[in-house]
Protein backbone atom coordinates (compact mmCIF):
# COMPACT_ATOMS: atom_id res chain seq x y z
CA UNK A 1 0.00 0.00 0.00
CA UNK A 2 1.28 3.20 -0.95
CA UNK A 3 0.78 6.25 1.47
CA UNK A 4 0.55 9.96 0.04
CA UNK A 5 2.70 12.47 1.85
CA UNK A 6 2.18 15.74 0.11
CA UNK A 7 4.18 17.68 2.55
CA UNK A 8 7.19 14.92 2.42
CA UNK A 9 7.24 15.12 -1.61
CA UNK A 10 6.83 19.34 -1.37
CA UNK A 11 9.86 19.47 0.77
CA UNK A 12 11.59 17.01 -1.94
CA UNK A 13 10.67 19.26 -4.73
CA UNK A 14 12.32 22.42 -3.16
CA UNK A 15 11.08 25.83 -2.50
CA UNK A 16 7.91 26.66 -4.88
CA UNK A 17 6.84 29.71 -2.76
CA UNK A 18 6.49 32.81 -4.74
CA UNK A 19 8.97 35.83 -4.47
CA UNK A 20 6.61 37.36 -2.32
CA UNK A 21 6.09 34.53 -0.03
CA UNK A 22 10.10 34.52 0.20
CA UNK A 23 9.81 38.04 1.02
CA UNK A 24 7.55 38.02 3.71
CA UNK A 25 9.28 35.14 5.14
CA UNK A 26 12.26 37.08 5.08
CA UNK A 27 10.69 40.28 6.64
CA UNK A 28 9.03 38.34 9.28
CA UNK A 29 12.43 36.87 10.10
CA UNK A 30 14.20 40.03 10.26
CA UNK A 31 11.29 42.19 12.41
CA UNK A 32 10.94 39.51 14.78
CA UNK A 33 14.57 39.58 16.21
CA UNK A 34 16.10 42.26 18.27
CA UNK A 35 18.16 43.98 16.04
CA UNK A 36 15.21 45.25 14.38
CA UNK A 37 13.57 46.53 17.73
CA UNK A 38 17.05 48.34 18.57
CA UNK A 39 16.88 49.98 14.95
CA UNK A 40 13.82 51.58 15.54
CA UNK A 41 14.92 52.36 19.48
CA UNK A 42 18.05 54.32 17.38
CA UNK A 43 15.12 55.74 14.93
CA UNK A 44 12.92 57.59 17.17
CA UNK A 45 15.90 58.78 19.49
CA UNK A 46 18.11 60.34 16.15
CA UNK A 47 13.95 62.26 15.35
CA UNK A 48 13.95 63.34 19.26
CA UNK A 49 17.51 65.01 18.81
CA UNK A 50 16.75 66.04 15.17
CA UNK A 51 13.98 69.13 17.02
CA UNK A 52 16.30 72.05 16.50
CA UNK A 53 17.27 70.98 12.40
CA UNK A 54 13.50 71.90 11.97
CA UNK A 55 12.11 75.08 11.60
CA UNK A 56 8.51 74.44 12.92
CA UNK A 57 7.58 71.44 15.42
CA UNK A 58 4.49 70.88 13.80
CA UNK A 59 6.22 69.51 10.74
CA UNK A 60 8.66 68.17 13.14
CA UNK A 61 5.60 65.61 14.56
CA UNK A 62 4.21 64.88 11.61
CA UNK A 63 7.43 63.69 9.67
CA UNK A 64 7.71 61.41 12.54
CA UNK A 65 4.15 60.31 12.37
CA UNK A 66 3.86 59.76 8.66
CA UNK A 67 6.71 57.45 8.39
CA UNK A 68 5.72 55.68 11.34
CA UNK A 69 2.17 55.46 9.78
CA UNK A 70 3.51 53.84 6.31
CA UNK A 71 5.69 51.32 7.92
CA UNK A 72 3.32 50.50 10.38
CA UNK A 73 0.65 49.46 7.90
CA UNK A 74 3.05 47.54 5.74
CA UNK A 75 4.41 45.46 8.49
CA UNK A 76 1.00 44.60 9.58
CA UNK A 77 0.30 43.18 6.05
CA UNK A 78 3.51 41.56 5.88
CA UNK A 79 3.01 39.94 9.82
CA UNK A 80 -0.86 39.14 9.20
CA UNK A 81 0.07 37.28 5.40
CA UNK A 82 2.85 35.62 7.83
CA UNK A 83 0.75 34.59 10.42
CA UNK A 84 -1.85 33.27 8.31
CA UNK A 85 0.73 30.90 6.18
CA UNK A 86 1.88 29.57 9.58
CA UNK A 87 -1.64 29.10 10.94
CA UNK A 88 -2.63 27.33 7.78
CA UNK A 89 0.52 25.48 8.54
CA UNK A 90 -0.05 24.09 12.22
CA UNK A 91 -3.65 23.10 11.00
CA UNK A 92 -2.32 21.28 8.17
CA UNK A 93 -0.15 19.47 10.47
CA UNK A 94 -3.03 18.69 13.44
CA UNK A 95 -4.41 17.53 10.25
CA UNK A 96 -1.93 14.69 9.56
CA UNK A 97 -1.87 14.00 13.26
CA UNK A 98 -5.50 13.55 13.55
CA UNK A 99 -5.52 11.36 10.18
CA UNK A 100 -2.94 9.14 11.23
CA UNK A 101 -4.83 8.81 14.56
CA UNK A 102 -7.83 7.93 12.81
CA UNK A 103 -6.28 5.01 11.08
CA UNK A 104 -4.48 3.92 14.18
CA UNK A 105 -8.07 3.64 15.90
CA UNK A 106 -9.62 2.56 12.82
CA UNK A 107 -7.51 -0.61 12.55
CA UNK A 108 -8.26 -1.34 16.30
CA UNK A 109 -11.69 -0.79 16.09
CA UNK A 110 -12.23 -4.31 14.85
CA UNK A 111 -11.14 -5.81 18.24
CA UNK A 112 -13.08 -2.90 20.15
CA UNK A 113 -16.04 -1.56 18.23
CA UNK A 114 -16.80 1.53 20.74
CA UNK A 115 -13.99 3.11 18.58
CA UNK A 116 -15.86 3.64 15.38
CA UNK A 117 -18.01 6.53 16.42
CA UNK A 118 -14.95 8.27 18.04
CA UNK A 119 -12.96 7.60 14.77
CA UNK A 120 -15.83 9.22 12.72
CA UNK A 121 -16.22 12.02 14.91
CA UNK A 122 -12.28 12.63 14.71
CA UNK A 123 -12.55 12.33 11.08
CA UNK A 124 -15.44 14.97 10.56
CA UNK A 125 -13.07 17.32 13.06
CA UNK A 126 -10.50 17.23 11.14
CA UNK A 127 -13.01 18.84 7.82
CA UNK A 128 -14.07 21.72 10.40
CA UNK A 129 -11.89 24.65 9.40
CA UNK A 130 -13.05 24.04 5.86
CA UNK A 131 -17.10 24.79 7.21
CA UNK A 132 -16.34 27.19 8.53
Amino acid sequence: MTESRPAAEARAQGDQRSSFDRFVHEAHARVSRPGFFYVCVVLVLAWLVSVPLWADLKSWQVAIHTVTSVVTLLLIALLENAGRRSEESAQEKLNVLAEALAALMDSQAAADPRLAPAVERLRDAVGLEERH
